[in-house]
């Protein structure tokens, strides 16, 4: 009788342990998930790079990746005040970003994702580069 009894709470033990990990764990993801502000829930990027709208075509190039900028009108507003900083219709912008990444369509030309804005959070100049050639007449 002494040994059913010490195997049924030594049984009973270890189920109640095994169980408290799980909850515990869960918990912690919930918090994490809650403790998240409306900005991350979103779903927007935050994308930081040189941006250049020219012949109806704008491109967001990243320190890891080019982007096809989705013409509307939020990319308007932002050509707008990247004119400010422009010395030649072809200069890029510095610009700080949020909006949704996409892949590009299969029937489409150009770069493999495309990013639509949604918000502007930044424009300044681009830092020059002693790189650049320039063609045409003097």
């Amino acid at each position: 009788m002494k040994k059913i009894f010490i195997i049924l709470i030594s049984v009973t033990s270890f189920i109640a342990c095994k169980n408290d990990p799980k909850s515990e764990s869960t918990e912690a993801i919930t918090e994490t998930i809650d403790d998240r502000t409306e900005k991350q829930s979103d779903g927007l990027t935050l994308l930081k790079g040189e941006f250049i709208y020219y012949a109806d075509a704008a491109v967001l190039q990243t320190h890891k990746q080019m982007y096809a900028v989705v013409v509307d009108k939020k990319m308007h507003e932002l050509d707008e005040m990247a004119k400010a900083f422009k010395n030649e219709v072809t200069d890029f912008v510095e610009v700080e970003i949020r909006g949704k990444i996409t892949p590009k369509p299969e029937n489409e030309e150009g770069w493999p994702f495309r990013i639509e804005i949604k918000e502007i959070l930044n424009v300044n100049a681009a830092k020059e580069s002693s790189e650049v050639v320039k063609l045409g007449k003097e």
